[in-house]
């Protein structure tokens, strides 16, 4: 971005703008001018991190005394007393935690602490999903590439993106508002990666990655950051209450499985035909 700051001092010539650390505070270079003598003068603004340092500060002493006195673990009570359980869909694991996970996860932690702030028995347990195929998947493909490419893996080069000229704009349209000409889907869409290659981005070392060509790998991997993540945005979750799902976790699977007999009986299976897309190779 470029900044630009003027002061009555004549022409103002935006230049980008310049970061260098010094202890606890920032010095940004936010502009030069030109005064009538033609003389160059740097503006600066020094930015502190004290007030946050400060409030991070508090955030870790405040997360150390829930952690000591066991703030968040609720048992049954002993005599009937008003009570809150609040749960959140389960993540699926086979990556980290992203802003969208906050986004929502702060709906329920505001919830937690309101009921708990009405002297309510407030209970927050926490589930993360590993069923289904993505995370198997995903272990198979690290285990194809390594067969093919090697372990650390030599990848073939890719084809370079051709850069396509902006197209000029016709219209005058109102610079508050943002409208993209791609679908949510386009935007997505890239040279397509290996598996390995994703499993680098998300910070994981070439000698680790081959563990994850076993689907039970990402199981014992991933749901203990997602906690580490969640206990430092400070979640008011029993974590003697987390589990993943998939038969690894019997007591889940035995869930499960009441859950469908229970179907059963009450005559709400029926089971018929249906197209499906499928892997030749699996």
């Amino acid at each position: 971005r470029d900044f630009c700051l003027s002061r009555g001092l004549g022409d103002v010539y935006k230049r980008q703008y310049q970061r260098r650390v010094r202890g606890g505070s920032r010095t940004i270079n936010m502009s030069t001018t030109e005064d009538s003598s033609g003389t160059q003068q740097q503006q600066e603004k020094k930015i502190s991190f004290t007030k946050r340092d400060y409030l991070r500060k508090i955030e870790k002493q405040a997360q150390e005394k829930w952690s000591k006195l066991k703030s968040f673990e609720k048992d049954a009570p002993s005599t009937p007393s008003p009570k809150y359980l609040l749960t959140f869909p389960y993540p699926y694991m086979n990556g980290r935690l992203h802003l969208g996970h906050t986004f929502t996860l702060s709906r329920a932690e505001f919830a937690a602490g309101y009921e708990r702030l009405k002297g309510k028995n407030v209970l927050f347990p926490f589930g993360f999903h590993c069923t289904g195929m993505p995370i198997k998947a995903c272990a198979d493909k690290i285990k194809k590439e390594i067969k093919i490419y090697g372990n650390p893996p030599k990848f073939p080069e890719k084809p370079k993106e051709e850069e396509k000229p902006a197209e000029p704009q016709t219209n005058q349209k109102d610079p508050t508002k943002f409208a993209s000409k791609k679908s949510k889907a386009t935007s997505k869409t890239g040279p397509p990666k290996f598996q390995w290659e994703i499993m680098e981005e998300l910070g994981i070392s070439a000698s680790e990655i081959p563990n994850f060509s076993e689907a039970e790998y990402w199981l014992k991997y991933f749901p203990p950051k997602a906690i580490d993540d969640m206990k430092a945005l400070g979640l008011k979750v029993d974590w003697r209450r987390s589990f993943v799902t998939t038969d690894v976790n019997p007591y889940y699977d035995a869930f499960v499985i009441w859950q469908f007999e229970k179907l059963k009986e009450l005559n709400k299976l029926e089971f018929k035909k249906r197209y499906t897309i499928y892997s030749p190779s699996d």
